[in-house]
């Protein structure tokens, strides 16, 4: 049975070029590339093309990229930079619908003492910008905001956001996770202090991550060590890793036209799709501004989790919007913040697709959901009644 993989904002397959550049460094060229002879230089020359691949990606300076083991480690370093640099700022300005990578490391901030902002979105996900603006206060030792939601997709306005911060000079960071490789973005133009980047988002392997800091930002280092990453991040660099990463950053610019026309064709078909076949079904998140590739569909009166189940009997993969796998009762944070019902939030499914998925793989998901949704809601002792409730209304 054919796998049809549409669950790529948790992670995305290793692409082949990646995986081609990565393999002379696990045995041939296996040298520590801040080794003093030629057998480790050539290595470390390696390594800083992939930071320059990087770098040219986000429109940055090689200089300004620290290679880290993952978004979460990111995240983490930023945000404890900012409040070991500037110590006398006990105040954190963040969303409610944050990767747990910011939720839960503000909400262990909180019981040190901080204080914690947390600002709220619309029904459509979008952030409430007058909220922000009277958020900031002299005592705000940074912002972190997210640059696109993993599960809805919805695109903050950043670019706005790090001015507003920029202005009453508070430092700006973005968990970019799920933005870097999907839609364009360039350090250059936007006043950004730091930002967040996973490889694995983007067809690079796990394990490898970047924090970008903008040069002249104050910085103090999450891990310390040896002289690794300009003192910045100590720790022997993961070679064949930052190699895979920085081919993977290349890629992500060549394609970044194709992701944000056939991809989005491809999304956008499969939510006209279903929304136009199953009733009481509805996207979550705002239309206008939402990464290419993220779908967020609500089903009414079923549980997220048996539509997943169904849909992995032939060979579909994607995610649930509930917590429910985890021994939680509640829906995901990001739909209770945005207000949707207890009916429709139980049932959400995340769909992510890539550049590797086919118009044929889209028609066979179209084909199989009516009937698995059809299905559950036969079971349900809840259908019957709010179907007729719904049709009342």
């Amino acid at each position: 049975m054919k796998t049809i993989y549409l669950d790529n904002n948790a992670t995305t397959q290793v692409a082949p070029e990646v995986l081609e550049a990565m393999t002379p460094y696990f045995s041939e060229l296996y040298g520590n590339p801040s080794s003093m002879h030629s057998f480790g230089g050539q290595v470390n020359k390696e390594v800083r093309k992939a930071r320059e691949r990087m770098a040219a990606l986000l429109g940055a300076s090689p200089e300004e990229i620290i290679f880290t083991s993952c978004g979460t480690e990111s995240d983490n370093a930023a945000v404890r930079s900012a409040l070991s640099s500037y110590p006398e700022k006990k105040h954190i300005v963040t969303s409610r619908v944050e990767h747990p990578a910011i939720r839960a490391l503000c909400a262990h901030l909180a019981t040190q003492g901080y204080k914690i902002t947390e600002l709220p979105v619309d029904g459509e996900g979008r952030l409430d910008m007058e909220q922000y603006r009277k958020a900031l206060t002299p005592d705000t030792a940074i912002v972190t905001l997210m640059w696109a939601n993993n599960e809805t997709g919805v695109i903050f306005p950043i670019e706005k956001a790090a001015e507003m911060a920029k202005e009453r000079g508070i430092l700006f960071h973005t968990d970019a996770v799920q933005a870097v490789g999907k839609i364009p973005i360039d350090l250059g133009k936007v006043p950004i202090d730091m930002l967040s980047l996973s490889g694995h988002k983007l067809h690079a392997p796990k394990g490898i991550g970047v924090l970008y800091v903008r040069k002249g930002t104050k910085f103090s280092p999450f891990l310390i060590g040896g002289h690794q990453e300009r003192g910045r991040r100590g720790g022997t660099e993961a070679t064949s890793s930052i190699i895979g990463l920085g081919v993977a950053a290349e890629l992500a610019g060549n394609k970044m036209e194709y992701e944000n026309t056939v991809v989005r064709g491809l999304r956008d078909k499969l939510e006209k799709s279903i929304l136009g076949i199953v009733p009481n079904t509805k996207v979550n998140g705002t239309r206008d501004s939402r990464l290419p590739n993220t779908s967020n569909i609500s089903f009414e009166f079923v549980e997220g989790e048996g539509i997943l189940l169904m849909m992995d009997e032939f060979g579909i993969c994607a995610s649930s919007g509930s917590a429910c796998t985890s021994g939680s009762l509640q829906p995901s944070h990001v739909l209770r913040a945005m207000g949707v019902p207890f009916t429709m939030a139980h049932g959400s499914i995340r769909f992510s697709l890539s550049i590797y998925n086919t118009e044929e793989e889209i028609d066979f998901v179209v084909e199989k959901i009516p009937p698995i949704i059809n299905t559950l809601r036969s079971m349900s002792p809840y259908w019957k009644t709010g179907a007729q409730l719904c049709e009342s209304a």
